[in-house]
């Protein structure tokens, strides 16, 4: 695993975007964005196995994630401005690349493979489709306005598997993984989730009903391989089977699983990697 990080132009000022990167310089390149308030370590796993496979892995922290930086306005915390980030890695790469994104990292890969002259080889969403139902919204939004404070990283863990319990049966070690890349120490002491509690600013707004990406979705027109957890709230059956009534568009569930699937478990990961190798 190596460390990179960007510089990029949003309104006035410059900021750093930061990822790890996985595998051979040479290979071909596949991106692994996050969802809301995770980063970019989540992907270790799939990461590791793509990599075996040749593949060159870019694992970012959006804006206001892990490493990072926070931004100066929260209502800079929106797709957009993570698609501009995102564009300068990808104007970086130069190329064909491939792209496995979780619930808002597949938002963002759904805007960047909607527009014209997409680098976007081969798109892999998980657990986000055209249409997330207002109850479900609301749910993220109620975690997410939270902003809780812990005396160690046990609690931090406690409260990763409650909030986060619909990823499904990880085992305690990817549980105290997860903590661990997840941990902010706080100058008073402390540990906080390593990220920006402004995020739930602009998202609780977009909360207020019911987040209709059709219209993006319909741009769409690379490869698309859709996957659900079968308890999903986020990504609703029948948007998911309307999606993959498209051509081009193929459709994997996980069972036992909510929001989202975690990419950790061995036919979850064979799953991408076998649709990446196409």
């Amino acid at each position: 695993m190596r460390h990179g990080r960007l510089r990029y132009l949003l309104g006035a000022a410059f900021h750093g975007l930061a990822w790890t990167e996985w595998g051979p310089e040479g290979g071909a390149p596949v991106v692994c964005l996050h969802g809301l308030t995770r980063n970019g370590r989540d992907f270790d796993t799939l990461a590791e196995a793509l990599a075996g496979q040749g593949r060159r892995v870019f694992c970012p922290d959006l804006p206001g994630r892990g490493a990072s930086d926070w931004l100066p306005d929260p209502r800079l915390y929106v797709p957009p401005s993570y698609v501009v980030a995102l564009g300068h890695l990808l104007a970086r790469l130069e190329g064909p690349v491939d792209w496995v994104g979780t619930s808002l990292g597949g938002i963002c890969g759904m805007l960047l493979a909607a527009a014209p002259g997409t680098p976007i080889r081969r798109l892999v969403l998980n657990d986000i489709g055209s249409h997330v139902p207002a109850a479900a919204a609301a749910r993220i939004a109620a975690y997410v306005r939270e902003d809780p404070r812990f005396e160690d990283l046990a609690g931090l863990e406690a409260h990763l598997r409650q909030v986060h319990a619909p990823f499904g049966a990880l085992t305690d070690a990817q549980w105290r993984h997860m903590a661990e890349t997840s941990a902010r120490r706080l100058p008073e002491g402390g540990i906080a989730s390593h990220h920006d509690p402004a995020i739930a600013v602009p998202f609780a707004a977009a909360a207020e009903g019911p987040i209709e990406l059709g219209m993006v979705w319909d741009r769409v027109a690379v490869p698309t391989l859709v996957l659900r957890g079968a308890e999903s709230d986020v990504l609703e059956a029948g948007v998911a089977a309307r999606m993959a009534a498209r051509p081009g568009v193929a459709l994997r569930e996980f069972a036992g699983v909510g929001h989202a699937p975690a990419l950790q478990a061995a036919d979850q990961i064979a799953a991408v990697a076998g649709f990446l190798a196409a």
